[in-house]
């Protein structure tokens, strides 16, 4: 048996914990350099606002519906997700962190009443975190994610499931009718793993909810779609075929992109641009025990502006597969100053890291070089464990600018609220 724990709306209700005054308001969170929404809270929903909207499609709703922006906050968002991840982990003995804001927990031992025992994890994580959360539980983890789906919209569409499954679903102890009936009521694109171009397919060839699809012949799925459509079937049909995943695999390639909040038309903030996010790269890289044997880097113009076009990619070799931050930003810079060229008003750039390997089976070489291949190893470390104590970027490589007073090229975030959780000078004061 599985759980999942997923917050509701999480970036606004991050953002509701801390001004209360958003509540039951039409509130939005914005992405980066405030370009669309990423994410809404029901009221906004029910306005109409997609997901991924522009701001300024929907920024009329702010004098015509009282609609609320706000940037995102993702040093809050990351903190209040390893509180309510903490907290999900006591539903049993094993943990997935899937996302941010949701969480599968493996059940098995784990005895008594799961609903009650789900209700209580829930109501614990509303108490400490303020965060609302909707708890789905089924023998398979894409029924989890279906039951899940069932209890969260429930609860913010009244009528469209029964109300005792609401917040918290589990399918398993369902009766054979009432299954079938939810199963019957549910679209067959709200399934995990069915996308809009499979979807399509599907309701084109009559299947148009979870119960048609259920009673489909795997075989039969396989060979006229996918063999992940098959292993979607047969979870669905109670079989388990995706397990927990306590590790995440290594990523085979770690990038480090962003939009800039104005046009960079100098090489020297490039440079800073490149250098920071090829540090950030090295950051992941070490985290999960890797060294990278080439860096890509890139910079382009925006495809919405007028104006002439500019679009450039590298790829840098590095001399021996390394982590050293400092050897990935000399990469990055050197690539940077072959690639750029004057006159034109860039938007984006990013650092890409390739042919990843694990630091523990590398090949070392013979170095004849006085300092050649210096282990940095525990200087990296270091670096690490105080930028983890202390924060992102309280120890960086001096190209990145970071104290440069003159540094405008970073992301555009005019409507973000304090880090009320991490940072002494924008702790919420409470007044008695």
């Amino acid at each position: 048996m599985y759980a999942l724990v997923d917050g509701n709306n999480f970036y606004v209700s991050c953002e509701r914990v801390f001004r209360p005054s958003l509540q039951d308001r039409p509130v939005v969170v914005l992405s980066n350099n405030d370009g669309c929404a990423i994410a809404r809270s029901n009221e906004a929903k029910a306005l109409g606002i997609a997901m991924g909207a522009p701001w300024f499609q929907i920024r009329h709703l702010e004098e015509t519906a009282g609609l609320v922006a706000l940037s995102a906050n993702f040093v809050l968002y990351g903190d209040m997700s390893d509180r309510m991840m903490s907290l999900a982990a006591g539903m049993g003995p094993s943990q997935e962190i899937y996302s941010i804001d949701e969480s599968f927990v493996g059940l098995h031992g784990v005895g008594g009443d799961l609903v009650q025992r789900a209700h209580a994890v829930r109501a614990r994580i509303l108490q400490w975190t303020g965060i609302p959360c909707g708890i789905g539980i089924g023998s398979t983890k894409t029924l989890a994610k279906l039951a899940n789906h069932v209890a969260k919209t429930a609860e913010r569409k009244p009528g469209s499931y029964p109300a005792d499954l609401a917040q918290v679903c589990n399918l398993a102890s369902l009766p054979t009718q009432d299954l079938e009936d939810v199963l019957r009521c549910t679209p067959v694109t709200d399934v995990w793993g069915v996308g809009r171009r499979i979807g399509a397919q599907l309701i084109e060839a009559g299947v148009c909810n979870v119960l048609d699809l259920v009673r489909l012949e795997p075989a039969t799925v396989r060979r006229r779609w996918s063999v992940v459509l098959e292993r979607t079937v047969r979870e669905l049909q109670g079989m388990p075929c995706v397990q927990l995943e306590d590790a995440p695999e290594p990523k085979k390639q770690i990038a480090c992109t962003r939009s800039f909040g104005s046009a960079v038309t100098d090489l020297g903030p490039l440079v800073q641009a490149v250098s920071e996010f090829a540090s950030r790269a090295g950051e992941k890289l070490r985290e999960q025990h890797s060294l990278a044997g080439q860096l890509l880097v890139f910079a382009h113009t925006s495809p919405f502006r007028p104006g002439p076009r500019f679009s450039r990619t590298l790829v840098v070799p590095l001399r021996r597969p390394t982590a050293d931050t400092r050897e990935l930003v000399q990469a990055a810079i050197a690539g940077v100053r072959r690639m750029f060229r004057p006159g034109y008003q860039l938007s984006k750039a990013g650092v890409m890291l390739l042919d990843l390997q694990a630091d523990t089976v590398h090949q070392h070489e013979l170095e004849l070089e006085e300092g050649a291949g210096r282990d940095r190893a525990r200087l990296m470390h270091a670096l690490d464990a105080i930028n983890a104590r202390y924060g992102k970027g309280t120890l960086h490589v001096g190209a990145t600018g970071a104290t440069d007073p003159s540094r405008d090229w970073g992301m555009k975030q005019a409507r973000r609220t304090p880090r009320y959780t991490t940072h002494w000078a924008e702790m919420p004061i409470a007044r008695a």
